[in-house]
């Protein structure tokens, strides 16, 4: 692969040599979803994943876009999985009685916060950590919210200072080693600015005073990790840390076995690229009936892009959240796709609802009963082309 561009550093190490892992030309801000008086071509920039020769962090290369405001919904499944991650801290000893409990957010949505206070009612909710001087966290969370930060270091900074001496760092995280294991290869974006394996995770936290004293996989998005963290030689790390210490190898283990930590396995991910943009592509050139896609998430930007997906192929987008309404997917040829609110799939009664996010697919199959009703397929987009059987009316297949 070429090399980076001149000047570059890493975003955790600060050194100036990486290899490129993933390229995906030119495209478009994958927030940044056009309205109907902004003109056509969309403007696009860089997209490309590099590896640090050093720390081996994976790691936009750069990002030349301005932060749009997030327009998502925060979806069941998030939910769920904040509800999860919370519940397992407190069964581990991570989030005592009373603690005061602060929140790095993330732009996917959502607040872990919220299910602290269901869960740990008696805990004390900080308004974010080091907002008030001298204001420290027994806890802190993060879902998804460092690899959001475009100077690694200052950011992870910002999190161990606002840790309490005993306080805990709760890291949610959508490991590069899933990323690569499953070819998802969309989950590069612009905004996302950093793609970790545990292995290096750890050593950033290692190298920072801090070990791990708890850690968990769950399935969202084919497998995320809840990493806890505190400086060595506190409370936690004496007790919670000899079992995390055991789960955390065995995870560094796994990831040395997939080379995720070396440029050539994480390469892999380039040739997903044409694989699946050209399933995409065929599918809906053999597809005669109409389709309708459901979920207008960034990872789906690219893929649409990659693919030439206009409004001759996909008839629009839903998605639940109403600021995304009356815009369109951005970067695709012309006719620009549309997105629209649920009430289109009532309305044309799609052969197939093309569902761009895997993970909805029980959310949303339960919320539009009609899709199947009416006789259409869900079809998920992701990591293979897959058709979902119907199900019956009782709740089982259709007979």
């Amino acid at each position: 692969m070429s090399a980076v561009v001149p000047g570059w550093r890493c975003r955790w190490c600060r050194s100036d040599r990486a290899a490129v892992v993933l390229d995906l030309g030119n495209q478009p801000a994958a927030d940044r979803f056009p309205g109907p008086e902004d003109p056509a071509p969309d403007p696009v920039h860089p997209l490309r994943m590099v590896m640090c020769d050093r720390c081996h962090l994976a790691q936009l290369e750069e990002d030349p876009t301005g932060p749009e405001q997030p327009l998502g919904v925060e979806p069941a499944a998030l939910v769920a999985q904040a509800r999860n991650g919370v519940a397992d801290l407190v069964a581990g000893g991570l989030l005592p009685p009373g603690a005061w409990v602060g929140e790095m957010r993330s732009p996917h949505g959502g607040s872990w916060l919220e299910r602290v206070r269901e869960i740990a009612p008696d805990a004390v909710l900080l308004d974010g950590p080091g907002t008030v001087p001298g204001l420290a966290a027994d806890l802190v969370v993060d879902s998804l919210g460092l690899m959001h930060e475009a100077d690694q270091r200052a950011a992870w900074d910002a999190r161990v200072d606002s840790l309490a001496p005993d306080g805990v760092l709760a890291l949610h995280v959508h490991p590069l080693s899933v990323i690569v294991r499953d070819g998802t290869w969309n989950a590069l974006r612009h905004g996302h600015f950093a793609y970790f394996s545990i292995t290096v995770l750890v050593e950033m936290a290692r190298s920072t005073g801090l070990v791990p004293v708890g850690f968990w996989r769950y399935p969202l998005y084919g497998g995320t990790r809840l990493l806890a963290l505190a400086r060595e030689g506190s409370r936690h790390s004496l007790g919670a840390g000899r079992v995390a210490a055991g789960l955390v190898a065995a995870e560094a283990a796994a990831e040395a076995a997939a080379g995720v930590t070396e440029p050539r396995a994480v390469q892999a991910l380039q040739r997903q690229v044409a694989r699946s943009t050209s399933v995409l592509r065929g599918w809906l050139d053999a597809n005669t009936g109409t389709v309708v896609a459901y979920g207008a998430a960034s990872r789906a930007v690219a893929l649409f892009a990659l693919a030439g997906v206009t409004a001759d192929d996909v008839l629009a987008v839903v998605d639940a959240s109403p600021a995304k309404r009356g815009r369109a997917m951005p970067g695709g040829p012309s006719p620009r796709v549309p997105v629209l609110g649920p009430d289109i799939l009532a309305e044309v009664r799609p052969d197939k609802v093309l569902l761009l996010v895997p993970d909805l697919l029980e959310e949303v199959r339960a919320a539009h009963p009609e899709v199947e009703a009416f006789g259409g397929r869900w079809v998920v987009a992701e990591p293979e082309l897959v058709e979902v059987e119907p199900l019956s009316r009782d709740g089982g297949r259709w007979r």
